[in-house]
């Protein structure tokens, strides 16, 4: 043996590089090569994985391409959802069955894809929202697929895929005019219903800017609260008219509190400001009892406190009371009202340091000026079921109330 010659070991395995596969030059052979491994793979959603990790394909530049093999079995034509030319897989999400077990695992399997290459993100927005704006092309059949792999997609939390991503391409005219818009996000919502809360859901809808806005997504003429409740409880969904019905009221409401504000800031005629109110009232069926309520705030926000000097506040809240009497004498027509006031007025008195010494002579001022009836306050010294303060304000109160009984008698 030459001196040159290296020694070898009998039954040497000698490692071979492992071939990668080319990386095409262009989208269309780009969609015939990821196809390919759908077709080698016969669909395993898991060897497919591995393959295209283990691939030298060029994703940062055709990302698109590959959710479009991955969406509809193969390339599309440019600006479309139509198949392209080229080789096509019959393993896609929109040739599956419709149902969530189904679409499932290709949700994970992208989840899979984007952790190796989280750059893929954004052409999977690019994607969604192409089909998304062109639901008009998809089959009934397809438009559900789609729904439903969205909502598993967020429920899942696929890598953070922004849900405006889903939301604002929707809201096109023509689609939302056709009831496509409607029919899909209903489909979406009660899917995504099924395994997470609707606390999550409503969670979404602020990420997307759509919280305040779910009507946009009926048709113009449907725009309503009454068309909401009546589509989403035919849909299963009563936990969201509730939640709707919530907001829409807590808009009311604060639709009502900024018109007081501004009249009684500006010191408005108070006939004008009870016919605000009553409008306010009949425009959105604002329960009695929350009118009495909204009155209240209202009127002690108004108030400018002068700070830590007891009298001067005392003097300020009374004035308040006598100044707007007549607009809370219009409203707390019933001794269910009045007891309603007395409880909002211990409420803040417990709550506002700077007025809980002045719970007796709020009270007091409120008898005075026919806003709160005798038997009324006798009823919640005698009888309240609110806790808060109660035992120091029934204290408080009992000279005014052995007044109130003793003129009873006298009388």
């Amino acid at each position: 043996m030459s001196s040159k010659e290296k020694p070898t070991l009998g039954g040497q395995r000698i490692k071979t590089r492992k071939r990668n596969i080319a990386a095409p030059l262009d989208p269309a052979a780009f969609a015939d090569a990821v196809v390919q491994i759908y077709l080698d793979n016969a669909g395993d959603l898991e060897l497919i994985a591995k393959c295209i990790e283990s691939s030298d394909l060029n994703f940062s530049r055709y990302g698109d391409t590959f959710f479009e093999v991955v969406f509809t079995g193969g390339r599309t034509q440019p600006g479309t959802t139509k198949p392209d030319e080229g080789e096509r897989h019959t393993y896609s999400i929109l040739d599956c069955e419709a149902k969530r077990e189904v679409i499932l695992p290709s949700v994970i399997y992208i989840q899979k894809i984007l952790r190796r290459r989280p750059f893929l993100i954004k052409n999977l927005e690019n994607v969604m929202r192409r089909f998304l704006q062109s639901l008009e092309f998809f089959e009934d059949n397809e438009r559900i697929k789609l729904a439903i792999f969205t909502a598993l997609a967020f429920s899942q939390k696929l890598s953070g895929l922004p849900p405006e991503t889903v939301f604002q391409p929707l809201l096109k005219d023509n689609l939302v005019g056709k009831g496509l818009v409607l029919t899909f996000i209903t489909d979406f919502f009660k899917e995504y219903l099924i395994d997470n809360p609707l606390d999550d859901l409503i969670s979404i809808l602020k990420r997307g800017k759509m919280e305040d806005n779910l009507l946009e997504f009926f048709p113009s003429g449907k725009r309503s609260a009454k068309a909401f409740s009546e589509h989403f409880t035919k849909a299963g969904m009563g936990a969201l008219v509730e939640y709707n019905d919530k907001k829409i009221f807590e808009v009311k409401v604060k639709e009502m509190k900024t018109a007081l504000t501004t009249q009684i800031s500006e010191e408005v005629d108070i006939s004008e400001v009870i016919e605000t109110v009553k409008q306010h009232v009949k425009d959105a069926k604002l329960p009695e009892i929350e009118v009495v309520r909204i009155l209240w705030d209202v009127l002690m926000d108004a108030v400018q406190w002068s700070g830590k000097n007891q009298q001067q506040n005392a003097n300020l809240a009374l004035r308040q009371v006598k100044t707007w009497a007549k607009l809370l004498n219009t409203f707390c027509t019933s001794g269910k009202l009045e007891l309603e006031l007395l409880y909002k007025v211990q409420v803040q008195c417990y709550e506002d340091t700077k007025l809980m010494k002045l719970f007796p002579e709020i009270v007091r001022s409120l008898y005075d000026q026919d806003v709160l009836a005798e038997d009324t306050i006798l009823h919640w010294f005698r009888k309240g079921t609110n806790p808060k303060g109660r035992q120091s304000f029934v204290k408080a109160l009992e000279p005014f109330v052995k007044w109130l009984e003793e003129a009873e008698e006298e009388e």
